[in-house]
């Protein structure tokens, strides 16, 4: 009996240094851990911030439309430093291309941004497309939209805003394409170019200078119409079809390029309660621009009425992809035959590629988180304007 106990007490005993050092070795475990942790948040913090996204904005400006808006939320992300929007191309398009440079201009200087968003006067007309033809095809198929609304005037001919036109805000003398291939050369492979007009700007800068294709980080469109009817001719989109061949350009190149075509903008519209927000603070200038548009003539008479907000849609995900919710990878064209399909935006998946290897893969907007999305906009063009803002701190 005592030799059992003994040999019992002689085997604790031999168990205990091995529990010690396995306790030890534990304890070892966790200060290296400790110390990696550590080693790893020094690194992390020692690391630079991610660098604003790098921006062009090329827009057939106008005043508050879906353009202006556009241009308002940019300047705001820009101000906040969110982005860093290197300068604003026209581009003809919804309008003659000086009634369009005086829109944008007024913009930047209501913003109180004259010195830090320069403005550039681009393409006047499309490649091909010219006035004459797309009066032809308005008498041949009832069609409408953009240059149809009126000849070309004059250069001195434009239309102020309500708040009267630009005062210190003046156009750069450096044309728009040559800004956009200096900058991508300056920037490479750092400049996105936000599309939200006709793609002439973009076409005329790759064919002056094609060395910038592989130096640009990506293209975001609003534009296009894949899956869905068009909303200038029933096979087009506006934007496509004012320059397709322009578009069929620029689409073949091998850019990362994302479109926001009508299939996903149809899907995400401005009614009266979104709009009735924008609009409640009755002093905000942006409020007095879109209470004398369009679309709140038409609340007046219906209040069921809604309006599409394109293009602002390519800028909430030109700052953060995940906007989208649905994206399909396609092989994308341009219907460039005239005739009523002239502009038609064609999209292929896999199965349906053509023979053809000069089209590209291109990433097509289908469905957009639109709870996100409408307080991002809405919170975007209710914001103070940079300049008050400036104002009020300086008291």
């Amino acid at each position: 009996m005592r030799r059992r106990r003994r040999s019992a007490e002689r085997k604790r005993d031999s168990a205990q240094p091995q529990q010690i050092d396995r306790g030890y070795s534990a304890m070892l475990d966790c200060v290296r851990m400790r110390q990696i942790s550590i080693f790893l948040i020094a690194l992390l913090c020692a690391m630079p911030a991610a660098a604003q996204e790098k921006l062009i904005l090329d827009s057939d400006y106008t005043t508050i439309g879906d353009d202006g808006q556009v241009g308002v939320m940019a300047m705001q992300l820009h101000a906040e430093g969110v982005i860093n929007l290197l300068g604003i191309t026209v581009v003809a398009g919804n309008n003659w291309l000086p009634q369009e440079v005086s829109d944008a201009l007024k913009a930047v200087d209501r913003m109180g941004l004259t010195d830090t968003i320069p403005v550039y006067a681009g393409a006047r007309y499309p490649l091909v497309h010219d006035y004459k033809t797309m009066t032809y095809e308005r008498d041949l198929y009832n069609i409408g939209g953009s240059w149809f609304r009126r000849p070309e005037p004059r250069d001195d001919e434009l239309t102020a805003p309500l708040d009267g036109f630009a005062v210190k805000a003046k156009v750069q003398p450096q044309h728009a394409v040559n800004f956009i291939i200096e900058t991508v050369k300056k920037y490479p492979r750092q400049v996105t170019l936000l599309v939200i007009g006709p793609v002439t700007n973009i076409a005329l800068a790759i064919r002056m200078a094609p060395e910038i294709v592989p130096l640009i980080k990506r293209i975001v469109y609003m534009g296009g119409a894949f899956e869905v009817r068009g909303n200038t001719t029933p096979a087009a989109e506006m934007n496509i079809w004012y320059d397709a061949e322009a578009a069929r350009a620029v689409f073949r190149q091998p850019i990362e390029q994302v479109f926001i075509p009508l299939d996903v903008t149809n899907t995400v519209p401005l009614n009266k309660a979104t709009f009735d927000k924008i609009t409640a603070n009755k002093d905000h200038i942006i409020a007095k621009l879109l209470l004398a548009s369009g679309f709140a003539r038409a609340l007046q008479q219906n209040p069921k009425a809604t309006s599409n907000i394109y293009d602002t849609l390519a800028l909430a995900y030109a700052i953060d992809a995940s906007y989208a919710t649905e994206v399909a990878e396609m092989w994308v064209d341009v219907d460039t035959n005239w005739g009523p399909s002239y502009g038609h935006t064609l999209g292929y998946r896999d199965p349906q590629k053509p023979a053809a290897n000069h089209l590209q893969k291109h990433k097509v907007v289908l469905r957009f988180d639109n709870e996100r999305f409408y307080k991002l906009y809405v919170d975007l063009l209710t914001r103070p304007l940079p300049v008050e803002v400036r104002r009020t701190n300086s008291r």
